[in-house]
């Protein structure tokens, strides 16, 4: 049976140890090692890579179990091997650092590092059946061959244009099965290549031999799986080279995480197979490879998990690994610093099976009976903790405080629930506004991230409407920029679900779209289905964007109107001038000017003379207009410019003529 889990993943590193299936080995989101023991249920070895923040771990591969007889190939453990007659001991882990790992369970500390190899991070580590050596592939493109009786690299070879992301190495020990761009097989005595195939648009995450048979029989068959998609591919080598396209497919519910595989060694054994996807999900598959078949098979069961709430939530299946008999099945589930591992009776004559598990018992209980020698240090609390995943992630960590260790007791291993983390995240807006240090906005970004892809992955509307109700753009293009790209998709979802109802929930999203845009527009362009995905956000734009052009000529329309309107407006409510004179001034007049200007002030008789004014005027018509003209040229020498004083010089005049 194949090494297991010897590829690359998107997933964090999650192994079972080869043929006695006792331990599991994981790399959790803190970096470190964890070597869980199958049949106790416990903690068996913990290991801290001095480098685990800055380097963290990308994959895991078991070294192949060897019996005593076996045990001069590495005479260095002759002794350890002796205890236990068929044990997995050597451990191999690529860091994105570039460097390889060897671990010893039997030691319980660094076998040794492998160094110098890769200028990249390593994506995938494959032990040689036989000999002791190691295979790692790299984003440098390259393929290493380590010796791990000498302890350093025996050769290397540029492998492919794209990052090498899976490796396999052949059940005899003489073809290497390599990903990146291509999928390519290499003769391993020559190092050059022996047949290329092509198929996949995404990374290759998974290759796998289903055939122990040799390649000129047409009898050797390999499957691959890759990032996104949804089929397992199987190829077969062919002896005249006629191998262009995939003979079988398996269909899935989602991109494979882990695939446990037992080989066949003949025509009439059936390849068996235990594939979990990214949902969580667990699919069995039986079938007998003889030739092309041109529909994809479905799997022969589909299993399922679930906790015993009113309102059940699945619980993701990490790992699972097949047992001699084929209704037993060894299952790891829950979450990776603390999984539940359980041997399983599974019905396949059922399509559709789900389990249904109380996790957080199972938690406790074997939290009491784990035994580890790691000491929790006492932090300060202006203490930071850097955490690998997310990109500049900074967990809050608090001094130990009286009242917190009552807590402790209290609430056991409990989690922070998710309104803790969002009062938290209430209260670090409120000191951002009141003038916070800048670090408060770094956790609140970071705070922001978590929540939304838990709100994601749980579709929990509570914690996506406390995310998406931010306005302030850093925030969200920081948190965008952090998010891990599995997450990026459901996000696009999420957001063309809320763009479709009311425009005020829009304009908030819109900003969200366009930091998603800015910042993973390469990755977004690299999926296969992106048109059948993002469809129906394109058709939602292009019905809105339809009516803008009318829209903008109806708005410059509307604005000159209201511009010529609100211009004649303001010309018709122009204020009259007034014509009176604020100032008048009066030069001194003549002697006769002061005496008739005495004589014409209004006195007893004025009424009088009006009456014998309009008597007289038929008669003397004539005379009054001549002197009129004159008076009213003396009157302006005088440079009087009131209409009263005008009046007095008149009846003045005209008194003056009656006399």
């Amino acid at each position: 049976m194949a090494a297991d889990g010897g590829s690359s993943s998107l997933q964090l590193p999650c192994v079972f140890s080869p043929k006695s299936r006792q331990y599991l080995a994981l790399c959790a989101q803190d970096g470190r090692l964890r070597i869980w023991n199958t049949d106790s249920k416990t903690l068996h070895q913990e290991y801290v890579p001095s480098a685990h923040l800055s380097a963290t771990c990308t994959c895991i591969a078991w070294g192949p179990g060897r019996t005593a007889k076996e045990g001069p190939q590495r005479k260095k453990r002759k002794s350890e091997a002796v205890q236990v007659e068929e044990k997995a001991d050597l451990l191999a882990m690529g860091t994105a650092a570039g460097n390889v790992l060897i671990y010893s369970t039997a030691k319980g500390a660094l076998h040794c590092t492998l160094d110098g190899g890769h200028s990249g991070g390593v994506n995938c580590v494959q032990w040689h059946p036989e000999d002791s050596l190691l295979y790692s592939g790299s984003d440098d493109t390259n393929i290493v061959e380590w010796d791990l009786q000498a302890g350093k690299m025996r050769s290397k070879w540029k492998a492919d244009r794209a990052a090498v992301t899976s490796l396999c190495v052949s059940p005899d020990g003489k073809l290497l099965l390599s990903a990146g761009q291509i999928i390519k097989m290499w003769d391993l005595d020559s190092k050059e290549v022996y047949r290329k195939f092509t198929g996949h648009s995404t990374a290759v995450t998974t290759l796998r031999f289903a055939t122990t048979r040799p390649p000129d029989s047409n009898g050797l068959y390999f499957l691959s799986g890759a990032a996104h998609d949804r089929l397992l591919s199987v190829w077969q080598v062919r002896e005249d080279g006629k191998d262009k396209n995939s003979v079988v497919s398996f269909t899935l519910t989602d991109g494979p995480q882990h695939i446990d595989l037992i080989a066949s060694n003949s025509k009439e054994e059936a390849v068996r197979m235990a594939v979990v996807c990214r949902d969580g999900q667990l699919h069995l598959f039986e079938h007998f490879l003889n030739g092309p078949c041109k529909k994809p098979l479905s799997p022969s069961c589909t299993v399922q998990m679930s906790d015993t709430k009113e309102s059940p939530m699945p619980v993701p299946l990490l790992a699972a690994a097949l047992g001699a008999d084929a209704r037993t099945v060894l299952l790891a589930y829950g979450n990776h610093l603390q999984p539940v591992m359980e041997r399983a009776e599974i019905n396949t004559a059922e399509r559709h099976v789900c389990l249904t598990r109380d996790v957080q018992t199972s938690l406790s209980l074997s939290m009491e009976t784990t035994v580890s020698k790691v000491k929790t240090p006492i932090v300060n609390a202006k203490s930071r903790v850097l955490v690998p995943g997310l990109p500049g992630h900074q967990a809050p960590v608090k001094g130990t405080s009286v009242g917190s260790e009552k807590r402790k007791k209290d609430t056991d291993t409990k989690e922070m629930s998710i309104a803790e983390r969002l009062g938290e995240i209430d209260l670090s807006t409120a000191s951002m506004e009141k003038g916070a240090p800048k670090g408060t906005a770094s956790l609140q970004t970071d705070n922001f991230a978590v929540l939304l892809v838990q709100g994601l992955e749980s579709s929990d509307a509570n914690i996506l409407n406390k995310v998406f109700q931010t306005r302030k753009e850093m925030v969200i293009k920081k948190t965008v920029a952090r998010l891990p790209l599995p997450a990026v998709l459901p996000l696009v979802e999420e957001l063309t679900k809320r763009l479709q109802g009311h425009p005020f929930m829009a304009v908030l999203m819109v900003r969200w779209l366009k930091a998603v845009l800015l910042h993973h527009t390469s990755y977004l362009a690299s999926l296969p289905d992106l048109v059948t995905q993002l469809g129906v956000l394109y058709h939602m734009i292009e019905s809105r964007v339809k009516m803008f052009r009318k829209l903008t000529k109806l708005h410059g329309k509307l604005y000159l109107l209201i511009t010529q309107v609100a211009t004649s407006d303001s010309s018709n409510t122009v204020p009259d001038v007034e014509h009176t004179a604020k100032l008048v001034y009066e030069e001194e007049s003549s002697d006769e000017d002061e005496a008739s200007g005495d004589e014409g002030l209004p006195d007893e008789d004025s009424d009088h003379w009006e009456e014998e004014a309009e008597a007289m005027e038929e008669t003397v018509g004539g005379d009054e207009e001549e002197q009129a003209d004159e008076d009213d040229e003396d009157s302006d020498s005088t440079k009087a410019s009131k209409a009263n004083g005008e009046e007095e010089d008149m009846e003045h005049e005209n008194e003056s003529e009656e006399e």
